[in-house]
């Protein structure tokens, strides 16, 4: 090869290193998570593939102590009590899943929150990052101590949400708050009646301060 014309290529991919943005190829395990995700433009809607992508940062504090939140808009009150971060907020998110036809519960509220369980369409959630081996399930970053499945439901409360600015987007018990929660346990399993301790998986997740893709699909 022409050394000059050797030059030019290996300036051109340092530039692409250091300038642009952080982008996400296919995983090995064969999920596309490419597209380009930034803190300016957190959430990426896939109306076709019935998905949304978040950009968020492992909170490594949830190795070692439990949470009852998995995703959670860093700006709200919330936002350092998650075992992601999330740069998207509660209205963007719902507004996203409303466009890829999901349906929201809208059954929970805040006066009848510990003794009933979310509803609306079920939802896929995986997690990956640069790196990664696959994407993994939200059961595999997230450890629930009785073992049960993680279901994810789309309960709504956007307003409850706006109104409360406690930025949550997945909870993992069911939630008046929280846009997405887990209908395997009702609200206070977690924190009152310490039915169980969810902790975020060390032994698979990246360490503190990573970022990742979580993807969130319209369960079929």
């Amino acid at each position: 090869m022409n050394k000059s014309i050797f030059f030019v290529l290996g300036g051109l991919l340092l530039i692409t290193l250091f300038v642009c943005p952080l982008v996400l190829a296919a995983d090995p395990g064969g999920t596309d998570v490419s597209g380009q995700l930034t803190k300016d433009n957190p959430i990426i809607v896939d109306k076709a593939g019935k998905s949304i992508r978040l950009l968020a940062e492992v909170n490594g504090k949830y190795f070692f102590q439990p949470t009852r939140h998995a995703v959670v808009s860093k700006n709200g009150s919330n936002g350092d009590k998650s075992v992601f971060g999330a740069f998207a907020e509660p209205q963007a998110f719902c507004d996203g899943l409303l466009q890829i036809g999901a349906k929201a519960g809208e059954n929970m509220t805040l006066a009848n929150k510990e003794t009933t369980r979310v509803k609306g369409d079920v939802l896929d959630v995986t997690v990956t990052w640069p790196g990664a081996k696959k994407s993994y399930t939200l059961d595999e970053v997230i450890k629930d101590s009785n073992k049960k499945p993680i279901v994810m439901r789309f309960g709504g409360n956007l307003a409850t949400a706006k109104d409360k600015k406690t930025g949550c987007l997945l909870c993992l018990d069911s939630c008046p708050v929280g846009i997405v929660s887990n209908d395997a346990y009702t609200y206070g399993a977690v924190e009152k009646r310490k039915e169980v301790t969810f902790m975020g998986n060390k032994d698979v997740l990246p360490k503190d301060g990573t970022q990742v893709v979580v993807t969130i699909k319209l369960k079929k």
